[in-house]
């Protein structure tokens, strides 16, 4: 499976961005897809997932009410948007998949096996 990032930009505070994850390889139809975010000297964290199990998608509390993540089977594409951005959300986002994940572990990003190459999101107050 290889998963290819992009959408990432820098925009201001307030701005939006759309993130995709499109998936070769293999149909991720029944695959947990995540993003997780890493800052500079910080470490990997969780962000959003689509649980495979049952569809239900969970986040963060820090991004909560601003961002929406979504799957688009037909495409084998996981996105991510986001709005209102801060300054806060600044870093380099990964999207993660996994077939094997039960619901406590979607948020531990060393619990996934397949990782995109990150994208760069930069927001500027």
């Amino acid at each position: 499976v290889q998963l290819q990032a992009s959408g990432g930009g820098a925009v201001q505070a307030g701005g939006s961005l759309r993130l995709s994850c499109a998936a070769s390889g293999r149909t991720l139809s029944r695959y947990t897809r995540a993003w997780f975010r890493q800052a500079p000297g910080q470490e990997r964290e969780f962000v959003a997932a689509y649980f495979r199990s049952s569809g239900n998608t969970y986040y963060a509390d820090s991004v909560k009410g601003r961002f929406a993540i979504s799957v688009d089977n037909a495409k084998n594409t996981v996105y991510l948007q986001m709005n209102s951005l801060k300054p806060e959300d600044t870093a380099v986002y990964h999207c993660a998949a996994d077939n094997s994940l039960i619901l406590s572990s979607i948020g531990n990003w060393q619990q996934y096996d397949y990782w995109g190459q990150g994208t760069q999101v930069t927001v500027s107050s």
